[in-house]
Formats: C-alpha cells, sequence, structure tokens
C-alpha cells in the first residue's frame, strides 16, 4: 500500500512532505530546549490570584465563575488536578514545568502560566517594535 501510495505522489508532493517533518523536528527541539521555570503563576481575568515556586510541593484552590478549581505544584510541575468546567480541558493539558509554559481553564476564567528560567541578559519580550 505504501509502495502504490509513493508512485501516486508527485516530487512536489514529496517535498511538502519532507519540509512538514522537517519543521515538526525543530519545532520539538526548539520546545526542549526552553530552560525549566522557577515560579508558577495563576491568573484570574488579568489578576494576579497565586504565585508559587515550582521546588515547593504544594496545592492550591482557586475560584472561579463555574466553582474551584485544583492547581497542584509537585516535582517541579505544576497541573490542573480538579476543575468544574464541562470539558476537562485544562487537566487533560498534562503538566507545566518550562519557561512559557501555559494552562488554561477558560470556562473558568483561569491561567496558569510558568516564568522564570530565563537567562538574566535575555529580554523579557519576544519582538520589539517600531
Amino acid at each position: 500500500m505504501i509502495s502504490a501510495l509513493w508512485v501516486r505522489t508527485t516530487v512536489l508532493d514529496r517535498l511538502v512532505v519532507v519540509l512538514l517533518l522537517v519543521w515538526v523536528v525543530a519545532s520539538v527541539l526548539w520546545a526542549a530546549q526552553r530552560p525549566a521555570g522557577a515560579h508558577v503563576v495563576v491568573e484570574r481575568d488579568g489578576q494576579v490570584v497565586f504565585s508559587a515556586p515550582l521546588s515547593e510541593p504544594r496545592s492550591a484552590r482557586l475560584s472561579g465563575p463555574l466553582g474551584e478549581t485544583v492547581v497542584e505544584i509537585e516535582d517541579g510541575r505544576a497541573r490542573v488536578i480538579s476543575s468544574p468546567c464541562p470539558t476537562k480541558v485544562c487537566m487533560g493539558m498534562g503538566p507545566a514545568s518550562r519557561y512559557g509554559d501555559l494552562l488554561a481553564c477558560v470556562p473558568n476564567h483561569l491561567i496558569v502560566r510558568i516564568e522564570g528560567g530565563r537567562q538574566e541578559d535575555t529580554p523579557p519580550y519576544d519582538l520589539l517594535s517600531r
């Protein structure tokens, strides 16, 4: 079946597939090189409601419009272990531990963000525009 599929493709089709594979591998390698985070910050409607170092195990019960969401910090990772939202996507996102990682419980208006771990000489912005 693979050989039949290979015969039916053009050179351009093969080039697109190879470029997509290279892009996926490069993206994974880039994401793996981000530094480990140092703090977890939880925001609700743009206001910080919880902040803690990733090095200290703890859990936090955070209220939102739908009810209580529980964020757990353990082994240098933060994860949502309980949420009242209907689809539980925030729980399925898994743990966050690297600088820039985000977990979002959109129905309950909560954003869990990993900060710190950035080198001091690295500016805190991604893009500068004039």
